[in-house]
């Protein structure tokens, strides 16, 4: 669709990831429910959760910027953890979601789809006005 913007697009900054301070602001909250959303599916471990976002196109986000989110996580009692022994190192704490986290994953999904929606109906809107404005002739 013309005027559609790609969320991960938009998110992304740039293609070689660059995330300015608005990017990063727009950022916040929705990395918690993509967090919710790809720890749901399994149990892993920091690393690979960065890992993950990475390969969905977020090239900005380190372990160092996932850990403080997922100890706040855990103190909202979203997640829970779990130490295990790891073939290539130390123990590594592994997330899970738990019941209240799935709830709230379910809300921002839904929070998610509105603000989506409704998001894009402004932008289509406005760059199809936008484009039909200077069609007008004047006799």
């Amino acid at each position: 669709m013309q005027g559609t913007v790609s969320i991960n697009h938009a998110l992304q900054g740039s293609e070689r990831g660059d995330c300015d301070l608005s990017t990063t602001q727009m950022l916040k909250g929705i990395l918690d429910g993509c967090l919710l959303a790809i720890i749901k599916n399994k149990e892993v471990y920091g690393y690979e959760l960065a890992d993950k976002l990475e390969s969905y196109g977020f090239h900005s986000f380190s372990e160092g910027t996932i850990y403080p989110l997922l100890m706040r996580m855990q103190k909202e009692k979203l997640v829970s953890s779990t130490l295990r022994k790891s073939t290539a190192g130390p123990r590594r704490k592994y997330y899970s979601l738990t019941k209240k986290g799935e709830k709230e994953l379910e809300k921002f999904q839904e929070r998610w789809d509105y603000l989506q929606k409704n998001v894009n109906n402004v932008l289509r809107h406005e760059s199809e006005t936008k484009s039909t404005e200077g069609d007008e002739t004047v006799e």
